[in-house]
């Protein structure tokens, strides 16, 4: 059966900002630009939206047809309502999960998160993904993924065969949409290329204690560790993670903020256990911002060698690698041209053309 109507889950949109809403806001916000501007493949092709009532303040800043399904929110209404009273068309789940009820889905799953770290989720979100992720690969007419190592992954988990899923990566041209803003550059007292910058985030497999332990050490004191999101302080204490007095936590940063945090920086910092895909990493390079990151999942992948690599669990490694950047200009300069090179070739727009080939070919 021909996919002509796309009728995207708008669930996401009653959740705050993640890496995966992200993705699901722009991917469905460049392919309707597509189908808007005639693009080839898409000239049959439909695409509108359902969502709970908690969801409906934030659909206005998409630009499709996105309306209003009762009742209820949350799982149950994505696992019953949506199924239940969609109507005909193709649903199109872009954060991981979609209603086991249906069987006319295209379902993007990020990765294999929840099995390659367990320790860094809750076991009931454990378990809840183990139980449904299966099944809905099982019934889904088909799967999407944003790596080639997702991919892999996905298969050696054993959710479906080859044929079924299919790989779109993420872009990463939306950091541009903003200009930058100085706010949390002035508020936090930071110098230009004085600070690096990384994810406050202390989940095990997001790995900052590595950053934590290289900038306790004497060759990194000239510098400060600039840490962004909602993690604190007390959050790394209670995992046991000291923090050395250099570092600074900026809090949640608006679009603006954060480019404007990056193009201040000496370097992103991206020490992960592993990634689906590694967004921040290009957003980075996208704005001119340099790289160091730890060589795994996709991100050798997703930077290729547009960054430099540190050895995940290497404390030393980390701040040898930082003080090059910082005392060898040349090096940075060449970096922020292959960041820039390597940023190009993820966009939107090409990530909706691959979406709309894969939907064509079903």
């Amino acid at each position: 059966m021909a996919v002509d109507h796309l009728i995207l889950n708008g669930k996401f949109l009653s959740a705050g900002p993640t890496g995966v809403h992200r993705v699901a806001g722009e991917l469905s916000r460049a392919l309707s630009r597509l189908i808007a501007d005639g693009c080839p493949g898409t000239e049959r092709l439909r695409l509108t939206g359902l969502a709970p009532h908690d969801a409906m303040a934030r659909a206005s800043a998409l630009p499709l047809e996105i309306r209003w399904l009762g009742p209820g929110r949350g799982i149950a209404w994505e696992q019953v309502v949506l199924p239940l009273r969609k109507g005909k068309g193709t649903l199109l789940n872009l954060c991981n999960i979609g209603p086991v009820l249906a069987r006319d889905a295209i379902t993007m799953i990020h990765d294999t998160q929840v099995q390659l770290a367990p320790q860094s989720y809750r076991t009931a979100f454990r378990w809840w993904y183990r139980a449904v992720q299966p099944l809905i690969a099982r019934r889904h007419r088909h799967l999407l993924t944003v790596s080639e190592f997702s991919r892999g992954q996905i298969l050696r988990a054993g959710l479906c065969g080859p044929e079924r899923i299919s790989v779109v990566p993420n872009g990463t041209d939306h950091v541009l949409r903003q200009p930058a803003d100085r706010a949390a550059f002035g508020r936090l007292g930071l110098a230009q290329g004085g600070y690096v910058l990384a994810l406050a985030s202390d989940l095990p497999h997001k790995n900052i204690a590595v950053l934590l332990r290289a900038f306790a050490r004497p060759e990194l004191a000239a510098l400060r560790l600039v840490l962004f999101g909602s993690g604190g302080a007390e959050d790394f204490a209670r995992r046991g993670v000291a923090v050395p007095p250099s570092v600074v936590f900026a809090g949640r940063v608006s679009d603006g903020e954060l480019r404007g945090l990056l193009e201040g920086a000496l370097a992103l910092a991206f020490p992960s256990l592993t990634e689906g895909f590694g967004l921040p990493a290009l957003e980075a390079m996208q704005v001119g911002c340099p790289v160091v990151a730890a060589p795994c999942g996709a991100l050798p992948e997703v930077c290729g060698g547009a960054a430099l690599y540190a050895e995940p669990r290497d404390a030393a490694g980390w701040a040898a690698a930082l003080v090059r950047l910082r005392e060898e200009p040349a090096l940075r300069a060449w970096l922020v041209g292959r960041g820039l090179d390597q940023a190009a070739r993820f966009t939107w727009e090409n990530a909706a053309r691959k979406l709309v080939e894969i939907v064509s070919s079903l």
